[in-house]
């Protein structure tokens, strides 16, 4: 590029949201460790929520009924909405598994979770109005920053498995618009217990009933379920609605095929709530035009409606995931039990393992002193050759100590040589 074209581009001028917005730090971690094994390195990279193909495909059948789908012609516009024949087959998957009664006129799909998100927000937040959400969390900032709203972010805590609590929530509630939780939680993989989540409940209905008197805007809450199905041993998956069933008119669900079915790429999502705020969100998504492709929405509704294979499928992965966490929580928990200052938290949900590397002041060979999690998450990188995401990319402070490692791209194989690689480095460290 030559000067002038240089002196044009910092001449020009874009929008005050768009100048400010960041990317994602995970997306920028990643690309410098695909940077690495393009240069040879042997990388385990365990920083993207997302699968590997070759290790986790999608169900047989899903694949087949796509294929069938593009077949048949099914590359036309899908209804706004979605098509009906999925948005009823949702319909009564949710009355089965979860015993949640929304007809197919209050069910939204969309290309992914994402978008539906993004629609969430735009439907209920204006500008300068309130986000309310905890940190670690995925994305919140992002959107809200979008929306051009104010975020209230609450720093939660390890002892309580980096789940929210209504105590924590409290003193921001009366302020907020809009409050955002997710469970099974990314990045954490950890999930509400029933009494916490009631307890966050009944602090939404208390705050409504104020507003109702006031004839103000209610506090929604945005409930995002996306890793529900994907929960370990005794852990349960509970959802507000089923809590308390007053939260039906103030709730979005968020959800969808990405995570249950490791159908990342294949983009079908879906939302659930009161009829109108689905309505508004149509209608914002109806003019990006963020809708899932016609022949993915057509194999999902065929696929779906098998509940057996949807069963098998899901006891499959939920396995793989499962033998994978459960391999390197176990790994870490043995180096922590020989004196290294690391630990975990025991895997819940999701794909996802948190482990602490309480690594800040140790002075490498060197002799630099590691000052800050990134600085730890480099030495981790360039000496262990392990790719994980510091908690600090979701919104935690930069001095946390946490981590999160996901499984979806490792192979059980793997494990041993990788927990041994994370021993050889932190025995390189003086504290």
């Amino acid at each position: 590029m030559n000067t002038a074209a240089i002196a044009l581009e910092a001449e020009l001028k874009v929008s005050i949201m768009a100048e400010s917005l960041i990317g994602s730090e995970i997306i920028k971690l990643a690309g410098e460790i695909n940077e690495k094994i393009r240069n040879g390195e042997k990388i385990y990279n365990l920083t993207i929520g997302d699968f590997n193909p070759k290790l986790f495909p999608i169900p047989a059948l899903l694949k087949k009924e796509i294929i069938a789908a593009y077949t048949n012609d099914e590359t036309n516009y899908p209804p706004a909405d979605g098509i009906l024949q999925l948005r009823q087959v949702l319909s009564s998957q949710l009355k089965n598994r979860m015993k949640l009664d929304y007809p197919a006129d209050q069910i939204l799909i969309a290309g992914g979770a994402r978008p539906l998100i993004y629609a969430t927000f735009q439907a209920i937040v204006d500008s300068g109005d309130k986000v309310l959400f905890p940190v670690p969390s995925w994305n919140n900032n992002h959107y809200s920053h979008l929306s051009s709203t104010q975020q209230l972010a609450v720093e939660t805590k390890p002892e309580n498995n980096f789940m929210p609590t209504a105590d924590e929530l409290r003193p921001y509630i009366g302020e907020a618009n809009l409050l955002a939780l997710c469970s099974p939680l990314n990045p954490t993989g950890t999930v509400f217990t029933e009494a916490g989540l009631k307890e966050i409940c009944e602090l939404i209905l208390s705050e409504n009933k104020k507003r109702v008197a006031k004839g103000s805007k209610p506090l929604y809450l945005m409930y995002d379920q996306i890793y529900w199905t994907l929960t370990f041993g005794n852990t349960l998956h509970f959802d507000p609605v089923s809590i308390c069933p007053e939260m039906k008119q103030y709730t979005v669900f968020i959800d969808g095929l990405s995570k249950s079915f490791a159908a990342t790429g294949v983009r079908v999502g879906w939302a659930f709530g009161p009829k109108k705020l689905i309505d508004k969100m149509k209608a914002i998504l109806g003019h990006v035009g963020a809708w899932a492709p016609k022949p993915e929405q057509v194999a999902s509704a065929n696929y779906m409606k098998h509940e057996n294979e949807v069963d098998s499928f899901l006891v499959e992965i939920k396995g793989k995931i499962s033998s994978r966490l459960d391999a390197i929580y176990k790994g870490v928990i043995l180096l922590k039990n020989e004196g290294y200052p690391i630990n975990a938290i025991p895997p819940q949900a999701a794909l996802y393992l948190t482990v602490q590397l309480n690594l800040v002041g140790a002075k490498t060979m060197d002799g630099n002193i590691l000052s800050n999690s990134k600085e730890v998450n480099k030495y981790i990188l360039d000496e262990a050759k392990i790719g994980i995401v510091p908690f600090s990319a979701f919104g935690s402070s930069s001095d946390s100590t946490w981590y999160r490692i996901s499984v979806g791209t490792c192979t059980l194989e793997e494990i041993p040589q990788l927990v041994s690689n994370l021993k050889n480095a932190l025995r390189k460290l003086q504290f």
